[in-house]
């Protein structure tokens, strides 16, 4: 709370309607508020997860409502949104329509509009007129809000920060948050986002309020990499290093010399990623090379037992829909009680929407990096930014489901959604550019009558 109020990256112009993303994100990236108050069984029971609980539906929603009237009170053009995002609103758009073949449509469509809310909120800060300092803040708030309050539940409430595997009764370190998994990705987003804000920045470190944010930073990191290692989340730590990677190339003066080559690095990398992984099994071998469970903690049983239920390979079962009802009950009793996710984003896509769906993520996913390509020819900050959760994203969706509504994706949603500017901010563009035009031009008048007559005085002939 202190580094809310006296945080020195605070920016005075922030707008207060950045509080209903970064409420909406604090409860992804944790827990929902019924378990916050104690209902934390939901996941156990096969009927709650498909009634969901009121409370949840009621924050959201309301969550919702205030995103649309923010964005209609600053006149969002929807329709130049849209353009802009097409291979987006088209995987939104099949999500919707697969209400129409799933066995549980009303769920289908309550979890389509609750996921809804990622997209809306989203759009509150990077449709203001500092879409930058406004994605900054609402990420350093949350980091400031989820990191300490996972410290102090870790070290001082374990019957809340803890968790206990119901096989072997192996403590495992959860935070604020409700898995080891989510305690990883929150690890993976606070620690990229401060590394990537402080290699940002470190061209300016010599001022003194650009060095106190950057101590700031070097605190979380510390605090972030201490939490990681207690979550022991192997994804999130390889991930967290290679978001780092690429962050550090993008900033490089090599890289920005030659952008050309990070752009084809970062595809042609995962495409021979996934060559090695599921042609010759690298990951068994990576594995278990530093010790970890050749079957990636039981995901490769996972992936042939999920695929062995012959689901509609074109559209799935409906959005949101497979791990519901007796398919549920059944992998419940055969395998593992508690599992909801499939523990690979792609194979997730393909059990609820089908190839369409995966086809249309991977369309997205293009489109998404054509965008931040074009954005890295001018080496914004925001651009790396948006690289590196790219490639995480790629990457950390092999084991996990990283496509499933959860802090990574919608903080990957915020860095590479493109949003139409207000046309009240692009008439202040143009009032500043041409002011600026008409100063240079009278400064440059001015500078060309001096050299005329400093070389009239000197020679006759001005060297101009």
């Amino acid at each position: 709370m202190g580094l809310l109020c006296f945080d020195p990256a605070r920016d005075p112009g922030t707008s207060a309607a950045l509080w209903v993303p970064l409420i909406w994100m604090f409860i992804v990236g944790s827990r929902l508020p019924s378990q916050w108050l104690g209902s934390s069984q939901m996941g156990y029971s096969a009927v709650a997860l498909e009634e969901g609980n009121s409370l949840d539906r009621t924050i959201f929603s309301v969550l919702i409502l205030l995103a649309i009237g923010i964005l209609m009170s600053r006149s969002f053009q929807w329709g130049a949104f849209f353009g802009r995002n097409v291979a987006l609103t088209a995987f939104l758009s099949f999500a919707l329509l697969s209400v129409v073949w799933s066995d549980f449509p009303f769920v289908t469509f309550k979890r389509w509009f609750r996921d809804l809310g990622n997209y809306l909120v989203i759009l509150v800060p990077l449709s203001g007129p500092f879409p930058l300092e406004a994605v900054r803040t609402l990420l350093r708030r949350l980091c400031y809000l989820l990191i300490p309050l996972s410290v102090l539940l870790v070290k001082y409430y374990p019957e809340i920060g803890r968790q206990y595997d119901i096989w072997t009764g192996t403590a495992m370190y959860a935070g604020a948050t409700t898995s080891k998994n989510m305690f990883g990705v929150l690890c993976l987003v606070s620690g990229l986002f401060f590394f990537w804000d402080t290699v940002a920045r470190w061209s300016d470190r010599k001022e003194w309020r650009t060095r106190q944010i950057i101590l700031v930073n070097v605190a979380f990191i510390a605090m972030t990499l201490w939490l990681l290692n207690l979550a022991n989340s192997a994804t999130s730590r390889v991930c967290l290093a290679l978001g780092c990677l690429v962050v550090a190339a993008a900033h490089s003066k090599a890289f920005q010399r030659h952008p050309g080559f990070l752009k084809a690095l970062m595809p042609s990398g995962f495409l021979v990623y996934s060559i090695l992984a599921f042609g010759f099994d690298i990951n068994a071998q990576l594995a278990g090379t530093v010790g970890r469970d050749p079957t990636l903690t039981h995901r490769t049983e996972i992936w042939g037992i999920l695929l062995s239920m012959h689901t509609n390979p074109l559209v799935g079962t409906g959005y949101e829909s497979f791990w519901l009802g007796p398919r549920l009950e059944w992998i419940w009793q055969r395998f593992a009680p508690g599992l909801n996710e499939a523990h690979n984003g792609y194979l997730e896509v393909y059990l609820n929407l089908g190839l369409v769906g995966l086809l249309l993520l991977v369309g997205f996913l293009i489109a998404s990096y054509r965008t931040i390509c074009r954005s890295l020819n001018s080496f914004s900050s925001l651009a790396t930014l948006s690289l590196a959760l790219w490639t995480i994203l790629l990457f950390y969706s092999v084991s996990e489901a990283g496509f499933r509504s959860g802090l990574i994706w919608v903080t990957f949603l915020l860095a590479v959604t493109a949003v139409p500017r207000r046309a009240q901010d692009r008439v202040f563009d143009l009032d500043v550019a041409a002011f600026d035009n008409a100063e240079q031009l009278g400064y440059l008048t001015s500078s060309l009558s001096e050299i005329q007559v400093t070389g009239d005085h000197a020679s006759n002939r001005p060297n101009a």
